[in-house]
C-alpha cells in the first residue's frame, strides 16, 4: 500500500497538471516498509515530451541527498500520462529501475486527474492501494 498525505497528493497532481502539455515527473521520498510517503520532489521532465518522461539526475541526486539528510529514501516516481489511462506504458514498465518501489500514474486524460499506484517486477504489473490521509 502507499500512503500518501493530503498535501503531497495534492503537490503530485499539482506538478502533473502545470506540465501540461508534457508529461510531469518526480520522485517520492519516505519510508519503504511501510510505504508511507513524507515528500514529494517534483523534477523535470528532461524528455519534454508529452509521451515519455526522463527525471533530471541531477534532481534526482539531490532528492536522494535530501531525503538521507531527512532519514527518508526514495521509494517511488511518479508521473503523468496526458492522454491515457493511469496505467504504467510498455515504456514505463521497460525503464522501470528498482522493483522495490513505487510507480505512481496521474491520468489527466479526463476532467479530473486519476492517481494511481504499481510495483513492477520485470514485465509484471501489480495494482497497489493508495491511501490519502490527512496530516
Amino acid at each position: 500500500m502507499l500512503r500518501l498525505p493530503a498535501p503531497v497528493y495534492a503537490e503530485i497532481v499539482g506538478h502533473c497538471l502545470g506540465g501540461l502539455p508534457d508529461e510531469a515527473c518526480g520522485l517520492l521520498g519516505g519510508d519503504p516498509a511501510s510505504g508511507d510517503v513524507a515528500r514529494c520532489y517534483p523534477t523535470r521532465n528532461l524528455a519534454a515530451s508529452a509521451k515519455l518522461y526522463t527525471v533530471d539526475p541531477g534532481e534526482h541526486l539531490r532528492a536522494d541527498r535530501d531525503a538521507e539528510s531527512r532519514g527518508i529514501e526514495i521509494i517511488g516516481v511518479f508521473h503523468s500520462h496526458t492522454h491515457t489511462d493511469a496505467y504504467p506504458s510498455p515504456t514505463d514498465i521497460a525503464q522501470a529501475p528498482d522493483p522495490g518501489w513505487h510507480y505512481v500514474v496521474v491520468s489527466l486524460r479526463d476532467t479530473h486527474p486519476v492517481l494511481r499506484s504499481y510495483r513492477i517486477h520485470g514485465e509484471v504489473v501489480e495494482e497497489e492501494p493508495v491511501a490519502v490521509e490527512p496530516r
